[in-house]
């Protein structure tokens, strides 16, 4: 290990060089089962052979020019993202970081629009949003803003899943937006009461609010259909993605509707790498290969089955509060800190993912199969009952 990385990640002891679907080979050539897709990332998991030739073929013609000049492949991308979301317009950047800016930039902007001195957008409690300045801020997790103070201001707080708790909040009249994930991943995959956004949108609706959703880790088939917003009925006015769009090539993305959708006007925001060819070729192809091979349908086929499959396994073990999950997004909660499971699964050639000390996260590719599911859930299983033993 290089002694000139910055000592930012406490990395596994393990380089991967090539990876095929669910499946990734380490230098050794040792194979492993792929049971968190980069952080919920390669979603047609490794190598996947439409995306690797779009690649080669866009790298060949033109990587970037910048957003000084027509991108065609961006254009056809907001086109396509917009008619899968129901949303006008959409911005494109680098990460699910940089989306988040971009919404929360959005509403400030909003919010001066309107006469509103010191707008305020109402955040939750455990979220996560990333790891600038603003989205640490409003990211609701002590640890990640420990240190980087003074903290970005212009954020109230309430707990994830209590609608309650927000409508309080109509007195205060600087309210501008309401920032939420539809699932928490980082806090722990919690999935909230089924009207929990139905609520939040009404909320909206009725104090002149943006309803803006952080779609970063749930959107792009993750939980079963495009956006998590999708199991209700609702429309958000912006939604924020990233992670999955490009399956592996950096590209974020901030759509809006209505009038957040006219909000921003040229020199207001922007970004040099936002929305490349190379980029948009990759969210395009991704897009493309979802539609054609049904794995939305397979993502929520697949996830029920390693819940269902997990909670016969685990039936009755002592230190198992809960399984939970939508789609390919699920958490296994124990009653103790389990952030030695990730090095233990590693050992047997699993990888997996541990979130708020003690929930195991499974986030697959989206193109797991069956039999690749049950191996998972087989050695998943194992390892913890001899954890809790």
């Amino acid at each position: 290990m290089s002694d000139h990385l910055m000592q930012t990640y406490a990395r596994q002891p393990v380089a991967f060089v090539r990876g095929a679907g669910c499946w990734l080979f380490d230098e050794n050539g040792d194979q492993y089962l792929d049971a968190l897709a980069g952080i919920a990332v390669n979603g047609l998991g490794h190598a996947h052979p439409r995306l690797a030739q779009a690649l080669c073929e866009q790298a060949g013609r033109l990587i970037h020019t910048s957003n000084l000049y027509r991108i065609p492949q961006q254009e056809t991308l907001a086109d396509r993202l917009c008619a899968l979301s129901g949303l006008d317009r959409a911005f494109f950047c680098n990460s699910g970081a940089e989306a988040n800016e971009a919404a929360i930039k959005l509403a400030r902007l909003y919010g001066h629009n309107r006469g509103i001195e010191n707008p305020a957008i109402v955040v939750m409690e455990h979220s996560f949003h990333g790891r600038t300045l603003a989205t640490l801020s409003a990211t609701g997790n002590r640890k990640v803003q420990a240190g980087f103070e003074p903290l970005v201001t212009g954020f109230v707080r309430v707990p994830f899943g209590d609608a309650e708790a927000v409508a309080k909040l109509a007195v205060q009249k600087n309210i501008v937006a309401v920032l939420v994930e539809p699932y928490q991943g980082e806090g722990g995959v919690h999935i909230p009461e089924a009207d929990y956004l139905v609520k939040l949108r009404a909320l909206c609706d009725a104090n002149a609010w943006l309803l803006m959703l952080d779609e970063v880790q749930t959107g792009i088939g993750r939980t079963g259909k495009w956006f998590a917003f999708q199991h209700t009925d609702i429309l958000p006015d912006v939604m924020t993605l990233a992670k999955g769009l490009g399956s592996g090539v950096p590209v974020g993305a901030c759509l809006a509707r209505g009038v957040a959708a006219a909000t921003f006007v040229p020199g207001k925001h922007g970004s040099t790498f936002g929305g490349s060819p190379f980029a948009c070729t990759a969210a395009l192809t991704t897009l493309e290969v979802m539609e054609q091979d049904g794995l939305l349908a397979n993502a929520a086929e697949i996830g029920a089955f390693i819940r269902q499959d997990m909670a016969q396994r685990l039936a009755g073990v002592a230190g198992v509060r809960d399984i939970r999950g939508q789609g390919l997004m699920i958490g296994i909660e124990l009653d103790r800190p389990c952030g030695d499971l990730v090095k233990q699964a590693l050992a047997q050639k699993l990888i997996i993912n541990v979130t708020q000390d003690s929930v195991i996260r499974l986030l697959p590719p989206l193109v797991m199969g069956q039999a690749e599911a049950a191996l998972l859930t087989e050695q998943l299983a194992g390892l913890v009952r001899a954890f809790l033993a």
